[in-house]
């Protein structure tokens, strides 16, 4: 080499020690961060479980890094060969120590691994261990343990609960906004005979109500039901419909639709293959046949549709004598009549609990009285503002506040179907933008706490919005101290989702722990496009936490419900395994969703683990 070349490469080697100088001291700013956290925050941390006391401050590390925008120091650090903190989240500093140390080595300042800071931690294992510990083992061939809502047919149905837990179901879901405690209990001994007789462990989990704003019951309809047997694309009927004859005497208890009280004498008579002879409510002549009797009563076909209307007559036709006997239909439960509305239409929400009812009409189409619906809890009357966005079934129908008095709120529909959507009761509404101030357990979720403690294996906050809301729940569960429960945070609202980390750590006080992404209500609270991107971090932030993650709402809905999965179904089940379990609702198809996921999640785990890519042989690599 020239002096000449020695001379002109000087300037390039004292910049580029420059730009790793530069490198360093962005880094050093990141680790002095995060010790200004871990001292802010040294009063929480001090209260989280032993277990979790690495874990929060890595958390707290890991909030620090993402306080910066550090997109051109993974471009340099990427330049340079070295860890671009892509994947740190379940070992920050160490992760920051690592590159120090080689960037010192570059600059040639003799720097060790023992100047560097802290190891790498145990962070895979550690992340491994929680899920384990809240959640249980996981299938052999699959990492990723699946959830499903039981629906109430899981009460009564053994076989249906056993055939969830034989297709892939590891933990069952019991909602506790729904149904009672007896049904719950039927519920939970079907999931513990299942579990012994498969020889495979189940847990239950069950979410509190929590303080969820929903529509109160409507004006009831005519007592009628219609039956309508399953037909093809071009009419034929493919399938009877089958309808149950009980006692009118003795109450059901049963959760099938199709269920008729008639007098215990027509049951008595009755015989298999006899005929049931009846006017409809629209004066259609039907009949049904006897197919079984047992000691809950008859079932019979029908192939027509029929609508059988409470007090109508039947005549009960022997198969063997042909004698007619005639017999009334017994009280049949009234049908629920929606409000249904259009853009521009007014609702008001009452605190009046009375039945709501739709809009009422004069004779020339003109509104005399608004629909209206009651809203429980009634807090929010004196919190919501004019023009506050509402959304009420699951952002089905989007509205924007026009009025508020203490007894009524009146909205205007600003978005449904072109030919108008249907309000039933029970339906969930939210105030995205409004900030409410509501009690994180409510006097029902107390009520239902002695029954879950008691009972389940673990019990899951709904609606939390900050972390008063889960040590209060904390201090509920030391109220019943026969076990130590673990707690699931459902993030679900924007309150929640801004004060995750402080939520975390509140959550982290009780070990094992977990958290719920709640996809429904938080799109609706942060809206549907900032979705992907709330998911994602927080995916980051609670694997920065070693908390395991709870991936739930919609998946595979149009398989469980449907039967068919849509195309972005299948691609958000698959990137589903980025948690450590993933929760399907209720439908009448969920064999086949359980079935369909199960497959889904055994293949996607060979090309991910969390969120980083496992660089496996590909199969279109033979070239």
């Amino acid at each position: 080499m020239t002096a000449g070349e020695s001379t002109a490469s000087r300037p390039d080697a004292e910049a580029m020690h420059g730009d790793l100088v530069s490198l360093q001291e962005q880094l050093q700013r990141i680790r002095e961060r995060a010790e200004a956290l871990e001292s802010r925050f040294e009063a929480e941390l001090q209260l989280v479980h032993p277990n979790f006391a690495a874990s929060a401050r890595n958390l707290l590390h890991y909030v620090a890094l993402r306080q910066f925008d550090i997109g051109g120091l993974q471009d340099h650090l990427t330049e340079l060969g070295l860890s671009s903190l892509g994947s740190s989240e379940r070992h920050v500093l160490a992760s920051i120590s690592a590159v120090q140390v080689a960037l010192a080595r570059l600059c040639g300042d003799g720097r060790t691994d023992d100047d560097a800071g802290l190891p790498f931690s145990p962070g895979e294992n550690r992340l491994q261990t929680n899920a384990r510990a809240l959640l249980g083992d996981p299938p052999a061939a699959r990492a990723v343990p699946i959830m499903v809502t039981l629906p109430t047919i899981a009460a009564e149905d053994y076989g249906f609960v056993r055939d969830l837990m034989a297709t892939g179901m590891e933990l069952a879901r019991i909602n506790c906004a729904h149904d009672s405690q007896d049904i719950w209990s039927g519920m939970i001994r079907n999931v513990r005979r299942a579990s012994e007789d498969l020889g495979k462990p189940c847990k239950v989990m069950m979410d509190l109500g929590g303080p969820r704003f929903r529509t109160g019951i409507l004006q009831p309809g005519p007592r009628v039901l219609r039956l309508r047997p399953r037909r093809d694309a071009l009419g034929r009927v493919l399938a009877p419909r089958r309808v149950r004859f009980v006692p009118e005497d003795e109450p059901w208890s049963g959760t099938k639709a199709a269920v008729v009280p008639v007098p215990r004498r027509a049951i008595e008579l009755a015989e298999i293959g006899d005929l049931v002879r009846f006017s409809d409510t629209r004066g259609r002549r039907r009949k049904l046949e006897v197919v079984v009797k047992d000691n809950k009563g008859l079932v019979l076909e029908l192939y027509k549709t029929a609508y059988i209307g409470t007090g109508r007559g039947f005549r009960l036709v022997s198969r063997t004598s042909g004698e007619h006997l005639e017999f009334r239909f017994g009280e049949l439960p009234p049908v629920e009549q929606p409000i249904m509305l259009h853009v521009g239409d007014a609702l008001v929400l009452t605190k009046d609990s009375s039945p709501g009812a739709p809009a009422v009409l004069d004779k020339d189409d003109v509104v005399t009285s608004l629909a209206q619906v009651s809203c429980r809890p009634v807090e929010v009357f004196d919190q919501v503002a004019v023009d506050d966005p509402v959304s009420l079934d699951d952002g089905r129908i989007e509205g924007v506040v026009e009025h508020v008095s203490s007894e009524e709120i009146v909205l205007r529909i600003t978005s449904a179907k072109p030919t108008g959507s249907r309000l039933r009761n029970n339906k969930g509404i939210n105030f995205p933008d409004t900030d409410l101030d509501l009690e994180g357990i409510t006097v029902k979720d107390r009520e239902d706490l002695a029954f879950i403690a008691e009972h389940s294996d673990i019990v899951a906050l709904s609606f939390v919005r900050q972390p008063e809301d889960v040590i209060a729940l904390q201090e509920e569960l030391s109220k019943h101290p026969g076990r130590e429960l673990p707690i699931v945070a459902k993030i679900e609202t924007k309150r929640a989702f801004s004060a995750l980390p402080q939520i975390l750590l509140a959550t982290m006080r009780r070990y094992p722990a977990g958290m719920m992404i709640a996809r429904g209500d938080l799109a609706i609270e942060c809206g549907w496009v900032r979705l992907a991107e709330i998911q994602e971090e927080m995916l980051w932030i609670c694997e920065a936490a070693h908390v395991p993650v709870i991936w739930a709402t919609q998946v595979l809905e149009g398989a469980a419900k449907k039967g068919t999965p849509t195309r972005a179904e299948i691609t958000d089940a698959a990137m589903s395994q980025r948690a450590d379990c993933v929760m399907l609702n209720k439908g009448p198809n969920i064999l086949g969703a359980i079935h369909t996921l199960d497959k889904i999640l055994r293949k996607m785990q060979r090309h991910h683990d969390k969120k980083t890519a496992r660089l496996g042989r590909l199969s279109i690599s033979d070239i």
